[in-house]
């Protein structure tokens, strides 16, 4: 069956079909086994309104409102081919939890931008509804302390669930930087406006390289080679530090970064 999806119905001209003429198209396809799809159809045209004003709920999200239209429709059909209409239960007090669980399971399985697990999406919910509850109660945004009292949780699992609840959207690093790029002519991407070049990146590789000469050289050589390309002291400073003469200091760094010369040359040869 091809389901309609158009949501420009508003929530308030579903009427609920009648009663009598549903029960007996419930009791139909009952009695066919759930083969009868002219039956089956016409149940889901007759609940489609119901379907589209609960994916009016969820319309100020993220998701196309087309999307969650789909997805309530599916749970419809879903409500349509489980209802027992000899148990008594109003269709439409049956189909909407099973509405709203489909439409709350396509925002725990699609929604997040980032993986998040089931369990702490799902506290996530718990703590985003009790600080609704609180916020109308106290008139003010709660604090983590009173969120932990209203659900009986450690802070640290409520701190975690609000950090998690930033995963749910993302902004894409080709975005631009909006308003202030008005006046530019090519409006920079946010990828173009985080870090910076970092001009020691070549230095990891030249450390790898000189790693096994280093671990060979004294502590007293690494101390003075340390002190010289790390903490920038001249030679003068270095030999009052270590209690020899600057012309030792000179010699002795010669020597090491000589050292240091020959095994990065034999690493890039081999």
């Amino acid at each position: 069956m091809a389901i309609s999806v158009g949501a420009e119905q508003p929530p308030s001209t579903f009427e609920q079909p009648s009663a009598l003429e549903s029960q007996a198209l419930f009791l139909r396809l009952r009695a066919s086994g759930g083969s009868d799809r002219e039956t089956r159809d016409a149940l889901v045209a007759r609940f489609i309104p119901l379907a589209r004003r609960l994916a009016l709920r969820y319309r100020h999200g993220s998701e196309p409102l087309e999307d969650l239209v789909q997805v309530a429709s599916l749970g419809l059909v879903k409500a349509v081919d489980r209802f027992d209409p000899e148990r008594g239960l109003a269709f439409s007090s049956f189909a909407v939890p099973t509405i709203l669980g489909e439409l709350k399971r396509h925002f725990r399985d699609h929604g997040w931008s980032v993986h998040v697990p089931r369990g702490l999406q799902e506290r996530v919910a718990a703590v985003e509804q009790a600080g609704s509850r609180l916020g109308s109660k106290l008139g003010r945004p709660p604090s983590v302390p009173e969120i932990c009292e209203e659900l009986h949780l450690e802070s640290e699992d409520v701190v975690e669930a609000l950090t998690a609840a930033r995963a749910y959207d993302a902004v894409s690093l080709e975005a631009g930087s909006g308003a202030s790029d008005r006046d530019l002519d090519a409006p920079q991407a946010l990828a173009d406006r985080l870090g910076e070049l970092d001009e020691r990146l070549e230095l990891v590789e030249l450390a790898a390289s000189v790693a096994p000469a280093l671990a060979a050289l004294s502590a007293r050589d690494r101390l003075i080679l340390r002190l010289r390309f790390i903490e920038d002291l001249t030679q003068q400073e270095i030999a009052e530090h270590v209690g020899c003469s600057q012309m030792q200091i000179s010699r002795l760094l010669r020597r090491s970064l000589a050292r240091l010369r020959a095994v990065a040359e034999q690493t890039e040869q081999g």
